[in-house]
């Protein structure tokens, strides 16, 4: 039985590389040759795995949309009751995508209207769920905090922990234990200062 430990699946590789490719210079700037080179095989063996880039763009959003909501609903099942300990992991979780998957942040802001409309809904479907799981966990820890002044918040903060692609040079930041607890005071901090406003 294969685990999340085992190697990437082919079709793993090329949704990295593409993503990678997709980030560093845009959708249209890359060709099917050059995702099948970067993983090995020649452009025309990638439809083995997929009928062309747009497919690949739509697994890779609509994917990562999918995976930050069922990790948040994962974390809120797991939760022992402690509002501000769920706070703190739905953070972590988040750090952990915004620090591992840079490049899908850059491909979201860039490539996401080139999406079918069918997928672009999805993705925005699936973001709204998301947000509104952390809208409650930031209203059980601060409950005088409005509805839309939580959301707000939480925007703000995916704001903050989505700016990792654009922090510079990796070896100019601190290591990545460092910037993830960095992070993390940040967004604790932001959202402490929602409920003192609120």
């Amino acid at each position: 039985m294969a685990t999340r430990t085992d190697a990437p699946t082919r079709r793993e590789q090329i949704l990295k590389e593409a993503a990678r490719l997709f980030a560093e210079r845009g959708f249209h700037g890359v060709g099917v040759d050059e995702i099948g080179a970067a993983v090995g095989i020649s452009g025309p063996g990638l439809y083995r795995h997929f009928p062309g880039k747009d497919a690949m763009l739509a697994e890779l959003l609509v994917g990562i949309s999918g995976q930050l909501l069922t990790g948040g609903k994962r974390r809120v099942a797991e939760a022992d009751g402690n509002p501000a300990a769920l706070l703190d992991s739905l953070i972590e979780g988040h750090i952990d995508f915004a620090l591992d998957d840079r490049p899908l942040i850059t491909l979201h802001d860039r490539e996401l209207d080139r999406l079918r409309d069918s997928d672009r809904k999805l993705v925005r479907q699936l973001q709204r769920q998301y947000v509104e799981l952390w809208v409650e966990v930031v209203r059980e820890v601060a409950p005088d905090l409005t509805e839309p002044a939580a959301r707000a918040a939480v925007h703000a903060v995916f704001g903050l922990l989505n700016s990792t692609p654009h922090l510079g040079r990796p070896g100019a930041l601190p290591g990545r234990a460092g910037m993830a607890a960095l992070l993390h005071r940040m967004a604790r901090g932001a959202f402490e200062a929602a409920a003192a406003a609120g």
